[in-house]
């Protein structure tokens, strides 16, 4: 699930983060081109993610299927995942959370994080709310945060989140992590010493190679065969 705010990132953003986790880990992986802001808001997206997953259940069995995203993906991961469960859908082997979380940004790094990459100190930190797909969603539905739900994240399968410590979303992923370990969900947090928001966006980065081999190994454990 490709990143993009919710704006954009089809296509093109959909090859960067899925051909080289493909080509490394020699698994099929499925770029889904979901419906974005400004035309379609929540839970256009979630919706899209769905219908994919139902199609893929028809040939492959739920332990078989993983899910993952960066960025506004990263947050769609989560929503989908809430959504699944809420139909009561099976659930996939494992899921991959990367710079997005189950809960609205916040915390020291929505401030610090744009500081070290140059751009100062932001007012007031980005927010779900800002972004046009979620426009007239409410902040307090747990499809929209999941995070919101302890007995709604006991149902979510193994997660792996990923962030770097100059990624203004590192606060809410670690914090997440925290939200669904305490539910009992089996997590795996990789945080990458000065990196910034979806920085293995740039496949050249030894970062992002490394980046690349967490999740391949991370899936590969997870996912049955």
């Amino acid at each position: 699930l490709h990143g993009g705010a919710f704006l954009w990132g089809a296509h093109s953003g959909a090859l960067v983060e899925s051909i080289p986790i493909a080509s490394l880990g020699r698994i099929e992986v499925i770029g889904v081109d979901y419906r974005q802001g400004p035309e379609y808001t929540f839970p256009a997206a979630s919706v899209d993610v769905e219908k994919v997953y139902r199609e893929l259940l028809k040939t492959h069995k739920p332990g078989e299927i993983g899910i993952y995203g960066c960025s506004a993906g990263g947050i769609l991961t989560g929503e989908a995942m809430a959504r699944i469960i809420h139909d009561r859908l099976p659930a996939p082997g494992a899921i991959g959370m990367f710079c997005g979380a189950l809960t609205d940004l916040g915390g020291d790094s929505s401030y610090v994080a744009p500081l070290l990459n140059g751009q100062g100190v932001p007012a007031h930190p980005l927010g779900l709310a800002a972004l046009p797909y979620f426009r007239g969603a409410d902040p307090h539905n747990p499809l929209v945060r999941p995070g919101l739900s302890p007995a709604l994240l006991a149902k979510f399968p193994p997660t792996l989140l990923i962030t770097g410590t100059r990624d203004m979303a590192m606060s809410s992923v670690v914090h997440s992590n925290e939200l669904l370990r305490e539910a009992g969900v089996p997590t795996e947090l990789r945080v990458w010493e000065g990196m910034w928001h979806s920085f293995f966006s740039d496949p050249q980065l030894p970062e992002s190679k490394q980046a690349y081999a967490a999740i391949v190994d991370f899936f590969g454990h997870r996912l049955a065969r």
